[in-house]
């Protein structure tokens, strides 16, 4: 197949036209997406596993994990890589053996809605708290609990402003209080301090949850042993993604919550699939657990704690070079995340730079490597080196 830019996909694909040219619209697809590898560093998802092994011997047939991921019955699951999975990144974050339940999500927001639904369950007349730089899903998720919900301030930083929590808080004492703090923030990779939150909650002698969407940084915290789930920490419930720090190559993730807070009532037994209905789907992806299985398999937790070693290593050499050029950038010690003043319109297009008003970022994910770092501070320097109109300010300090 030749590539131009005459091809257009949604004709090509409309399934009203016959006949229709199936190996050209897979072509295109595969084309489109290999041409943008070189430049996709703008959104979390690793690119340094091969999971062809799990695709090339799975991937022909369905493997549904249906039902709770403790049930056995049935054939061509892959329920026992699920509860591999889940006793793993349990045992990461130190999560009590006694208490903890958990399955693998379609992603990071079914996890959240896993979590908080369990939580506004146990605590119907909660308030649910979170901020400003929250996930856009915690927001989409207490309206369809029908939930009242509470924005908190976020600073700058995308870290929680705790002072404006505890304000919150405290003028609502008399009820409940579910808090969803952030372990990596979508724009700056800010981490929330649980300490902190759970220590207003203890201050004002309020009841309720603390829930962690973890969607980006969970893995990499866990294994640096600055995120856990033991009796200490009091976090009621996690939501991490596969398809980030892992790279499994279809949406999926992993959801933990305290077994303790979940609904005592009857969970309803499905008569003709033999299987208890705990999850929100019912019917899970069975390929999606192998992967994260498989992945885990391969590199253990020395191996992943190598990787996050080399992709923070990457993003601290990111904001030397895109200083360098003149530009200014800032991250956190922890994250893979690098801020920086929005580019000019062609170097945010080209990069896929994910931006916000006056800020954007890149990521460096594992597989991300120094050459596309380069190839980017480059362009950066060029832009700037090229009159474009208007006032610019690349120098600005976009962390306070």
């Amino acid at each position: 197949m030749t590539h131009t830019h005459t091809f257009d996909l949604a004709v090509a694909a409309d399934l009203s036209r016959t006949p229709i040219d199936v190996t050209a619209v897979l072509d295109h697809l595969i084309h489109t997406a290999d041409a943008a590898v070189a430049t996709s560093i703008g959104y979390p998802g690793a690119v340094d596993l091969d999971h062809t092994a799990v695709m090339t011997r799975l991937g022909h047939r369905l493997w549904n994990n249906i039902g709770d991921p403790c049930d056995t019955g049935g054939v061509a699951h892959t329920r026992v890589l699920e509860q591999a999975v889940i006793a793993w990144v349990a045992e990461l974050l130190g999560m009590p053996v006694e208490d903890r339940w958990g399955y693998v999500t379609t992603g990071g927001t079914e996890g959240n809605l896993s979590a908080l639904h369990a939580a506004y369950r146990r605590w119907p007349t909660a308030r649910i708290y979170y901020s400003t730089a929250a996930h856009y899903s915690i927001g989409k998720i207490v309206d369809m609990l029908g939930a009242y919900k509470v924005v908190v301030e976020a600073r700058p930083d995308g870290e929680m402003c705790y002072d404006d929590l505890a304000a919150q808080l405290r003028k609502r004492r008399r009820w409940p209080a579910i808090v969803v703090a952030t372990a990596g923030t979508t724009m700056t990779e800010a981490v929330d301090d649980t300490t902190r939150i759970r220590t207003i909650l203890t201050d004002y002698g309020m009841s309720g949850h603390l829930h962690v969407d973890a969607a980006l940084s969970g893995i990499p915290l866990a294994l640096d042993g600055q995120l856990r789930l033991d009796d200490a920490g009091g976090i009621g419930s996690i939501a991490i993604s596969g398809h980030k720090f892992l790279g499994v190559p279809t949406p999926c993730g992993v959801v933990l919550i305290r077994d303790s807070i979940r609904t005592p009532a009857r969970p309803q037994v499905v008569a003709y699939t033999a299987a208890t209905d705990t999850t929100i789907t019912g019917s899970r992806c069975g390929l999606a657990a192998a992967l994260l299985w498989h992945a885990i398999a391969l590199h253990g937790r020395e191996g992943h704690r190598w990787r996050t070693a080399e992709a923070r290593s990457t993003a601290a050499y990111a904001v030397e070079q895109i200083r360098a050029t003149g530009w200014n950038a800032w991250r956190w010690p922890h994250a893979f995340t690098v801020v920086l003043p929005t580019p000019p319109e062609p170097v945010r297009a080209k990069w896929l730079l994910a931006t916000d008003g006056t800020v954007s970022h890149l990521i460096c994910m594992p597989g991300i490597t120094r050459g596309q770092i380069d190839a980017l501070a480059a362009d950066l320097a060029t832009a700037i080196a090229t009159p474009i109109p208007g006032p610019r300010t690349p120098n600005v300090t976009t962390m306070p």
